[in-house]
C-alpha cells in the first residue's frame, strides 16, 4: 500500500471536519478540494539564449519532480521583440500525489527559508478560490543545486480549488497551513 501525502491526510482528517462545522454543511465532498498546482518560470530573454531556456527547464523539473515544458508565445510582440512561437517560458502542472508532496515541501520546508518572511499576502486570490503566488528568487527549494544555477529566476505559484469564492479559498488554504499574513 502506498504512503499517503502527510498533507493529505490533514485535509481528510483535520480540514473536512473544519469545514463541514464553519459553513454549516451535511456531505463531505461538498467541501472544496485542491485540484492542482501548476508552477510558472518566465523567460523575457530566453527567446534568444537556447542555454538559459534549458537550464530554466532542469530547474523546474528538479523542482516539481515532474518534466517541465516549454511555453511559446501565442502573439508576435514587435516592442519585446518576441514572435509567435518562440519560447518564452517554462511550466509545470502538478496533481495528484506530486501537488500534495509539492504543498507539504512549499509549506514547511521552502516559505521558511524566505527572507524577512512575515507570511504570505491574502490579496493573490482570483475571485473563484483559487490562488496565485509570485516568488522573486527560485533558490529557496533545496531541489536546487546553488553551484550550478547561473542566476535567480522569478517564479509563480497558482494553487488551482474547488471552492465557489475566495472565502472558502482562503479558508481551505489556510486550513492546510499556508502562512497568510495578518
Amino acid at each position: 500500500m502506498a504512503i499517503k501525502p502527510r498533507t493529505k491526510e490533514r485535509y481528510q482528517q483535520e480540514v473536512v471536519p473544519r469545514f463541514l462545522e464553519k459553513f454549516g454543511l451535511d456531505n463531505p465532498m461538498a467541501v472544496p478540494r485542491l485540484q492542482k498546482i501548476i508552477l510558472n518560470i518566465g523567460l523575457g530573454e530566453g527567446s534568444r539564449d537556447q542555454k538559459l531556456l534549458d537550464a530554466a527547464v532542469d530547474e523546474l523539473t528538479a523542482i516539481a519532480g515532474q518534466r517541465a515544458v516549454v511555453t511559446r508565445a501565442k502573439k508576435s510582440i514587435a516592442n519585446f521583440k518576441i514572435r509567435e512561437g518562440m519560447p518564452v517560458g517554462v511550466r509545470v502542472t502538478l496533481r495528484g500525489v506530486r501537488m500534495w508532496e509539492f504543498l507539504d515541501r512549499f509549506i514547511s520546508i521552502a516559505l521558511p527559508r524566505v527572507r524577512d518572511f512575515k507570511g504570505i499576502p491574502a490579496t493573490g486570490f482570483d475571485g473563484r478560490g483559487n490562488y496565485t503566488l509570485g516568488l522573486k528568487d527560485h533558490l529557496i527549494f533545496l531541489e536546487l543545486d546553488y553551484t550550478k544555477v547561473d542566476r535567480s529566476k522569478g517564479m509563480n505559484i497558482t494553487l488551482c480549488t474547488s471552492a465557489a469564492n475566495d472565502e472558502k479559498g482562503h479558508f481551505l488554504l489556510a486550513s492546510l497551513g499556508m502562512p497568510f499574513s495578518k
